[in-house]
C-alpha cells in the first residue's frame, strides 16, 4: 500500500483535506474517501459508480484501454483455449488451477451433485408454459434454501466448499429444466457419464429413450462460452451478489439477485438483442440502411453488440469467440441470411472510420448470439446460459466478502433533490 496522500481543497470554507492513495498489485490506484463524509460533511456523486471501487478484490483483473481480462492473474485467452470451463471454475473458486487429479476429483464431485430434490419438480410444475425460463431459474436457485438448507449458517472451509459445489452442479440442472418446463417438454436428468457442459446440452436437446449426437466442436464452443463468462469484476449482477453477501444474506439469495440483474436487457440480455436486430435487418442489402441509422446523430437506433462500457479498443473474449464462431460455422455447415447480416455489418465496423473513432467493435455479445443461435439455443436462454457460466465467479465473489475481517453493510449515499420540509395544512 502506498502511503502517499492526496490534498482535496473545500473553496467554500478555503479547508483542505487529505486522503491516502491505496496502490493496486496492477492497475490504477484508488483513493480512500471512506472518511470523506466524517471529514467534510459532505458525499461524493458518482452515477453508475465509473469513478468508484468498492471493494477490494485478488479475482479478476480488466484493462480496458489494453482489452486485458485476467482471472486470478491467468489471461483469459489462455484459459478459454487451453483449459475447460471446470478447469476456470475451481482457479476462481480454489485461488490457482487444479492438478490432473485434482481436477477429476472436482469434475466427478460436480457430476454427483448435478442432481436435484425431486421436490422441486413441484415448484416448477406451478409455472405456465411459456413462462420465461430466467424466472423459473430464479425461483429455482431461490428454493434451493428450502431443500438443503444444512448450509444456511457457513462457519468453516469444508462448508463452503460443499455449497459452492453445489450451485455450480445443480445451475445447469435447474436451468435446463426451466427450459424443458417452459415449453411443456419431458424433463432429461443428467447423465453420470458425461462431462458438465456436454450434459447441459443433452439436457436441452434430448428426449427419453433417445440418443442425441453432441459434435466435439458444439461442447468446445458453449464451454468456451461459459468460461468467457465466468467472471468480470464488479459488474451490476456481481455488485448485486456483492450487495446481499453484505447483508449477511445466503449464497442461495445472494445467487437469485444475481440472476435478477443478469436479466436485464443492458447486461445478460444484451447478446439475445443482438439477434433479435439482426432478425430486424433481415437481408444483406438492408445493412447499408441501417448503418447510415446508426451515424445519424438524429436517429435514436444504435447496433447492439458494439462497442463496451471498460473496454476502449477491443474486447478480448470477442477476439476469442470470433475464432470459434468461424471454426463452429466451418465444421456445421453452417450458412444462413443472419450470418451474412452479422458478416456484412463485422466488416464494415471494423474498416469504417466512423466506428473505428468511437471504439465501436464488435464485443462479445455480437459473437456469442450467433454462436448459441448455431447451437440450438433458443433466444430466450441465452441470458441463461451467462448465468451457467457466471455462478463460480459469483460464488467467488460473495466468499471473498463473507471472509473479510469486517464487512460493511452496502449503503450507498444519494444527493437529494427532492422538496424540502413541507408546512401540513391542518
Amino acid at each position: 500500500m502506498s502511503k502517499d496522500i492526496i490534498t482535496i481543497t473545500n473553496n467554500r470554507d478555503n479547508k483542505s483535506y487529505e486522503f491516502p492513495i491505496l496502490d493496486a498489485s496492477v492497475g490504477p490506484s484508488v483513493v480512500d474517501i471512506s472518511t470523506f463524509y466524517k471529514e467534510t460533511g459532505m458525499f461524493t456523486y458518482d452515477e453508475g459508480y465509473t469513478s468508484t471501487a468498492s471493494c477490494q478484490s485478488k479475482i479478476t483483473y480488466i484493462d480496458g484501454g489494453a482489452g486485458k481480462l485476467m482471472y486470478r492473474g491467468y489471461d483469459i485467452a489462455y484459459l478459454a483455449k487451453e483449459k475447460t470451463f471446470l478447469d476456470t471454475a475451481y482457479l476462481l473458486l480454489h485461488d490457482d488451477l487444479p492438478s490432473a487429479e485434482q481436477l477429476k476429483a472436482y469434475e466427478g464431485e460436480i457430476t454427483k451433485r448435478s442432481f436435484v430434490n425431486e421436490g422441486i419438480k413441484k415448484l416448477f410444475d406451478s409455472f405456465p408454459d411459456q413462462a420465461h425460463p430466467m424466472a423459473i431459474l430464479s425461483a429455482g436457485v431461490s428454493a434451493l434454501s428450502t431443500f438443503y438448507f444444512d448450509h444456511l449458517e457457513i462457519d468453516d472451509k469444508d462448508e463452503y466448499q460443499e455449497m459452492s459445489n453445489r450451485i455450480v452442479a445443480k445451475i445447469p440442472t435447474l436451468a435446463a429444466f426451466s427450459y424443458r418446463y417452459s415449453n411443456g417438454l419431458p424433463i432429461i436428468y443428467p447423465d453420470m457419464n458425461k462431462g458438465f457442459t456436454e450434459n447441459f446440452l443433452n439436457m436441452l436437446r434430448a428426449y427419453p429413450h433417445s440418443y442425441v449426437d453432441l459434435k466435439p466442436i458444439e461442447i468446445k464452443a458453449l464451454d468456451t462460452i461459459f468460461t468467457l463468462h465466468a467472471d468480470h469484476e464488479q459488474n451490476a449482477s456481481t455488485t448485486a451478489v456483492r450487495n446481499l453477501a453484505s447483508t449477511m444474506a445466503h449464497p442461495y439469495a445472494a445467487i437469485a439477485a444475481g440472476i435478477g440483474a443478469l436479466w436485464g436487457r443492458s447486461h445478460g440480455g444484451a447478446n439475445e438483442s443482438v439477434i433479435r436486430q439482426l432478425e430486424m435487418i433481415g437481408t444483406v442489402d438492408r445493412v447499408d440502411e441501417f448503418i447510415a441509422k446508426a451515424k445519424d446523430k438524429n436517429d435514436s437506433f444504435r447496433l447492439m453488440g458494439f462497442g463496451h462500457r471498460v473496454y476502449k479498443n477491443f474486447d478480448p473474449r470477442a477476439t476469442v469467440l470470433k475464432e470459434i464462431r468461424n471454426e463452429l460455422m466451418t465444421e456445421l455447415g453452417i450458412s444462413s441470411e443472419l450470418v451474412a447480416v452479422a458478416e456484412k455489418i463485422e466488416k464494415i465496423a471494423l474498416s469504417d472510420e466512423y466506428f473505428i473513432k468511437r471504439g465501436l467493435y464488435p464485443n462479445i455479445d455480437f459473437y456469442s448470439g450467433l454462436i448459441l443461435q448455431a447451437l440450438k439455443i433458443p433466444k430466450e436462454m441465452f441470458a441463461v446460459i451467462f448465468v451457467i457460466g457466471r455462478t463460480p465467479g459469483w460464488i467467488a465473489q460473495w466468499s471473498e466478502l463473507s471472509k473479510q475481517k469486517t464487512v460493511k453493510i452496502a449503503r450507498p449515499r444519494q444527493l437529494y433533490t427532492g422538496p424540502t420540509e413541507r408546512t401540513p395544512e391542518y
